[in-house]
């Protein structure tokens, strides 16, 4: 076998903040469009594999960068072998059981090079990645969140809740999320990726625990306020057990705005599907400075994204034309456009509100590698030896 390089893909400079399932659904469709594109991985992951290796090495934990790895990795024989290697988790009940070859292999890289960035670097040409994959901070941090509804006695007193699989798992309301640290050092690739991009793309997946995060490392937040790119949020398919059990599209844009408040958005891509009331998700959009992009993008009968559908997605948003950019907070026009509720619906061009955008339709490019892979959740899930694969993410995304 031979490693075959890949001419770069002309297209925009994408930055994509995420984390597990739902960050590898829209790197899957990113790639079909640009190899301009750096994807930013929260490490705050504390069960499975990468908690086991957290525990004992006080590693950066690896599986969610892992995964998107594996989302970006080349069509070719090559890559894609490597690829499924890193998402092969071991069997039976020793001490491998459960731990996945790509969490070991970036461990001991990062190891051997004082690193992560310089082992995801290498992890990345072994792979044939298209673009790159950089930690949100090139050390782990802890989620914290204020939980409502434990308490049988008291259905409002709040609780704290610590860690990235207690959160994810809640059976109460989470009310509030902060970081441990509070102000973590943000990976400094990463602020130099923003500075450079032409798009922003935030989601799908955890609303708390894959989203969220990344805004509230002040350093990421001062420089997205700060960069000309534009905001995309691509939002779930359906609410997340635990997390974001009941929750409708427009809740998920309110915790946002209430825990970046200052943070405006272009543009919220959202299946029409998964929309109870569009007009009350254009409402929230627009309060975000955002328009609503109505588009099918999920596999058809399946909570899970299409890639070739997002990628289309994609391309026509990219596609607006400047004059329909929404205001930057703190410049004149917000409020002003807080008050519109466009909503853009493919294939039917947009109504009442929306502006007339050149948009350009792309059909996507089959570019390989869109079998869906597992996050950490997996590894207590009970899928022991082979690809690293689980029936629902819990993202519920994939």
């Amino acid at each position: 076998m031979t490693v075959i390089d890949q001419a770069p893909l002309p297209g925009p400079a994408v930055v994509a903040f995420g984390g597990g399932h739902g960050l590898a659904a829209s790197l899957r469709a990113l790639r079909r469009i640009t190899h301009h594109l750096t994807a930013v991985v929260t490490v705050g992951d504390d069960g499975g594999s990468s908690g086991r290796l957290r525990a004992e090495f006080g590693a950066l934990p690896m599986g969610d960068l892992r995964m998107a790895l594996a989302a970006l990795a080349g069509p070719d024989t090559w890559s894609s072998t490597w690829a499924e290697l890193f998402q092969h988790r071991f069997g039976g009940d020793g001490p491998l059981a459960g731990h996945a070859v790509g969490n070991l292999v970036l461990t001991a890289l990062a190891e051997r090079h004082g690193s992560p960035v310089d082992a995801l670097d290498l992890a990345g040409r072994l792979l044939g990645v298209a673009g790159r994959v950089l930690p949100l901070s090139d050390d782990g941090i802890d989620i914290v969140a204020r939980v409502a509804g434990l308490d049988p006695a008291d259905p409002h007193a709040t609780v704290e809740v610590r860690g990235q699989a207690a959160v994810a798992t809640t059976a109460g309301r989470v009310v509030s999320l902060c970081l441990q640290p509070a102000k973590p050092a943000a990976c400094p690739q990463v602020l130099t990726a923003i500075d450079t991009a032409e798009w922003i793309v935030f989601g799908p997946g955890s609303l708390y625990t894959s989203v969220l995060p990344h805004l509230l490392v002040p350093e990421i937040t001062d420089r997205l306020l700060g960069s000309p790119a534009r905001r995309v949020m691509v939002l779930n398919l359906v609410p997340q057990p635990g997390e974001t059990e009941g929750y409708p599209p427009e809740e998920h844009l309110r915790v946002i705005g209430t825990h970046a408040p200052e943070l405006a958005l272009d543009v919220v891509i959202a299946d029409p599907d998964a929309v109870p009331d569009p007009v009350a998700l254009a409402h929230a959009s627009a309060g975000l400075g955002a328009r609503l992009h109505l588009v099918p993008v999920a596999h058809p009968g399946e909570p899970r994204h299409d890639p070739r559908r997002l990628a289309t997605a994609f391309e026509t948003v990219f596609g607006l034309t400047p004059g329909s950019r929404p205001a930057r907070p703190g410049q004149p026009g917000r409020e002003e456009h807080a008050g519109r509720t466009g909503i853009f619906r493919s294939g039917h061009g947009p109504s009442t509100g929306a502006a007339s955008g050149g948009a350009r339709a792309g059909a996507g490019r089959p570019v390989g590698n869109d079998e869906l892979v597992s996050d950490e959740a997996a590894s207590t899930g009970g899928t022991r030896g082979g690809p690293a694969t689980a029936g629902r993410s819990r993202e519920g995304e994939e």
